[in-house]
């Protein structure tokens, strides 16, 4: 009777959301992290999200569909964090195939970009002065990139996906306390520019929780991209605009705010791609892990970290063990991308030479399971792996935004979906573009503003028409031949920290995967300290990591809000969101039991 109960009320919940999304009243908004069953799965850092993914499912769509659809609900009610005027990484497994694609969706720089985009008189500008100016605007990418999804593998349009977020965007979403959170910690800069303040500080305040906020622009702007697919932000008026914004931000004359103009142009718009690429992948304990590839840094770094730890027998260690080990080896593996790791397109990138075991081997060696590394680090060479060899000189990663999403799908023909999108910081460049109710991107200011290895060519510099290097980590883990698991977290640079332990906690620690997603975090990045959850410092082996001489610091905020999906032995979906971090995500599935 208890199991029957449950399973109504889980139907009840599913079906109140999905009727919700698509009729256009205010949807509720509760949130499960974690819902079995079958049909398809969608989790997300949103309800309304999901439960738009999960409607586009029950009315014959596949995990692509279902995925852009979760997307654009997104660019909705989490603005803050992804949209539009951003872009991202689509990894997708096939199931009729057996074959992992990935989208590059990255946004680019200008043609008029050189190496001194962010400098002046011969120095670097102060990070600050990038981070809100148009100066830092890439050419939008997640357009192109649901676009391209749905003309490959899709069942329906761009049309039919995007109507449901575009009725959420009119007809209001409510408010919740992460929502009213971000437009707070961004009050100070929103204000600057009339666009953005009337938009998210109506009245001069945030929105306040439990009312409903609508935003009709955007709707009007989903509706006219839908309708000329895409050719208006590429090619059209809301690209002009765009180009407007860039050039001449539209900064309130009273602002003190320093905010430098960019020089994006309609042409630089008109010749945007998003290309396939290869998927990174290398094997852990005889799983195939496949993520995205330069010029993301997400899935070589993942896959070198796992591979240093592939000799050891992580599952027998101690709780201490296991975390020293851990940090070490995401210690390791970032040395390594700092030095390497760039858009391929200007850069001879050693993707294959990373993810090798041997270069792996060569690494692991210098881990001493009884005392930390002192970081930074140098790195190694890929090319010619000598056991225990570095060679120049080491540099932390950056801190990078912690405000991109993740979004994960999965449906009834076994195909799979993992999606990481953003718009760079909270807020992005913080200007709305006047008229169309989103934001644009900062995605520029993952560029090195100057060399980090003085003498050594950076693979990260600025450059005409070039893809910043990313942290990105959209994942899919596939056991003999099939889908096991997919995951991926926004966190900046972080990400691929986060990314690495959720796949040790399921498959070496025996998490189930909602617990290795919610599990505390730890971020080595080849820091002397990593970043850490203030939960992570709470833990009894803690003392002990410090007496190895590993450092911490206590990040501000949470690390991470991943989610995933995973295929269960009998056949089920398990979809899995964040229980706590950024107020918990939502994971549902199409039907909690066989009809």
């Amino acid at each position: 009777m208890r199991r029957s109960a449950t399973l109504v009320a889980l139907l009840t919940v599913t079906t109140v959301l999905v009727s919700g999304a698509e009729s256009g009243a205010t949807p509720t908004r509760p949130k499960v992290p974690e819902a079995i069953g079958y049909g398809g799965a969608v989790a997300s850092i949103d309800s309304d999200a999901t439960a738009i993914g999960i409607s586009v499912l029950r009315r014959g769509g596949n995990a692509v569909d279902a995925a852009v659809a979760t997307a654009a609900a997104l660019g909705v009610t989490d603005p803050f964090s992804n949209g539009i005027g951003g872009g991202g990484f689509f990894v997708f497994y096939e199931a009729r195939t057996g074959k992992v694609h990935t989208i590059d969706g990255r946004e680019t720089t200008p043609m008029s970009a050189t190496e001194t985009l962010f400098q002046e008189n011969g120095a670097p500008l102060p990070f600050a002065e990038g981070v809100t100016s148009g100066l830092s605007v890439g050419v939008p990418g997640t357009p192109k990139t649901w676009e391209r999804a749905l003309q490959l593998w899709g069942r329906k349009s761009l049309k039919d996906v995007m109507k449901p977020a575009e009725e959420l965007a009119r007809s209001g979403f409510v408010v919740d306390a992460t929502f009213r959170g971000q437009v707070a910690n961004n009050a100070a800069r929103f204000a600057a520019f009339p666009s953005t303040r009337a938009l998210y500080l109506p009245g001069g305040q945030p929105p306040a929780v439990g009312t409903t906020f609508r935003n009709p622009d955007m709707a009007d702007t989903y509706r006219e991209l839908a309708n000329t697919n895409l050719r208006s932000l590429y090619d059209g008026q809301i690209g002009k605009e765009i180009v407007q914004t860039v050039q001449q931000p539209p900064k309130d004359p009273a602002s003190t705010l320093n905010v430098r103009p960019g020089k994006l142009t309609q042409a630089d718009l008109a010749r945007y791609e998003a290309p396939l690429r290869e998927p990174s992948k290398t094997n852990y304990r005889g799983l195939d892990i496949y993520s995205m590839g330069p010029p993301s840094s997400g899935g070589t770094t993942v896959g070198e970290a796992l591979n240093i730890l592939e000799p050891t027998n992580v599952k027998n260690l101690s709780q201490t063990d296991y975390l020293h080990y851990f940090l070490e080896s995401t210690r390791l593996a970032f040395a390594d991308r700092n030095r390497w790791v760039g858009d391929p397109a200007f850069s001879n990138v050693p993707t294959s030479e990373l993810l090798s075991q041997k270069f792996a081997d060569s690494r692991a060696c210098l881990i001493n399971p009884a005392k930390a590394l002192t970081s930074p680090v140098a790195p190694g060479d890929p090319r010619n792996p000598t056991p225990c060899a570095t060679t120049g000189q080491g540099v932390a990663a950056e801190i990078g935004s912690q405000h991109t999403t993740h979004l994960t799908t999965a449906d009834a023909w076994g195909n799979v979906v993992a999606y990481t999108l953003t718009i760079e910081s909270e807020g992005g460049n913080g200007i709305v573009v006047p008229g169309r109710g989103f934001l644009l991107n900062n995605e520029l200011t993952d560029f090195n503003f100057a060399p980090l290895f003085p003498g050594v060519p950076d693979p990260n510099l600025p450059a005409a028409d070039k893809r910043p290097r990313s942290s990105m980590a959209p994942t899919i883990v596939l056991r003999n031949g099939k889908p096991y698991f997919a995951t991926g977290s926004p966190g900046g640079a972080s990400i691929i920290t986060t990314v690495a332990q959720v796949i040790t906690g399921r498959v070496d620690r025996g998490k189930s995967l909602v617990d290795a997603i919610a599990a505390p975090r730890a971020s080595q990045r080849n820091s002397a300290a990593a970043q850490v959850e203030q939960a992570f410092l709470d833990q009894p082996e803690t003392a002990e990591l410090k007496n190895r001489g590993q450092g911490f610091s206590t990040a501000p905020g949470e690390i991470g809000a991943a989610t995933g999906v995973e295929r269960l032995p009998d056949g089920r979906w398990l979809a899995a969101a964040e229980p706590v971090r950024r107020g918990g995500g939502s994971a549902a599935v199409v039907f909690p039991f066989r009809w």
